[in-house]
């Protein structure tokens, strides 16, 4: 199934923090977006596997993917190997999206970093006619590559390079967050606090979003990094 939007996260969860709210305004624009979580999150402080499993599925529906997979790489241990690779290029080139999203090259935890290399690369190697695949039939795969790959901004306050206006759109970029209820914060919940499950780490969402939407004159906005120099058409399609 192509998709025009495929995002991938390194936990899932990353996806709705980074770019939840841009991923539901295109959907409403009648794109279509499709979801990949590398691990399960299996080492997070908080939450079993199959309590993360149903949280990322209800997660999904909210933002009206079209689907959402999981490629069960080990969490904490993320290795930018080939292997690792080919699993991403397989996705790619079954799903052949016009747009990547992925996390940051650096934050906080270490397997953001590792992730982002990942596909990055492994979307420039989807691309090459000598790369051999096969899809789920398991017929080879022809060669492709995505027109962009662009990385959202999760907890470490990098410089965007460009900035998506959400508003209208930060209430569905919430409910999807709160859908990973055992991560975010709840008042009156059991379990270890992490950073993450914090009331203060909760409201620095929407403080962000309405600040970055703030410098571009908008509500609410969400922040992404680029590889390569944006252009655009004219210097009226600037907000």
């Amino acid at each position: 199934m192509q998709v025009d939007i495929l995002a991938f996260g390194a936990h899932p969860d990353d996806i709705e923090l980074g770019c939840g709210g841009t991923l539901a305004k295109h959907v409403a624009l009648g794109h279509t977006v499709g979801l990949v979580d590398l691990t399960r999150g299996e080492m997070g402080s908080r939450g079993t596997v199959l309590e993360r499993d149903a949280e990322a599925v209800k997660a999904a529906q909210i933002l009206g993917a079209t689907f959402r997979v999981n490629l069960d790489l080990p969490d904490g241990r993320l290795v930018n190997d080939f292997e690792s690779q080919q699993r991403v290029i397989e996705l790619v080139r079954t799903h052949r999206p016009r747009v990547v999203l992925c996390n940051a090259p650096k934050d906080r935890h270490p397997d953001h970093g590792v992730a982002s290399a990942m596909v990055v690369e492994a979307c420039f190697r989807a691309g090459l006619h000598k790369w051999e695949s096969l899809g789920d039939d398991g017929q080879p795969q022809a060669p492709f590559r995505p027109e962009h790959v662009y990385h959202y901004i999760q907890f470490y306050d990098l410089q965007a390079d460009f900035t998506v206006d959400i508003s209208g759109y930060v209430e569905a970029k919430m409910a999807s967050l709160a859908a990973h209820a055992s991560q975010f914060y709840q008042a009156n919940t059991d379990g270890p606090e992490t950073v993450i499950s914090s009331k203060w780490f909760w409201d620095s969402l929407t403080a962000r979003t309405a600040e970055w939407g703030r410098v571009m004159g908008v509500e609410h906005a969400e922040g992404f990094l680029a590889a390569r120099r944006i252009g655009v058409d004219s210097l009226f399609a600037l907000r």
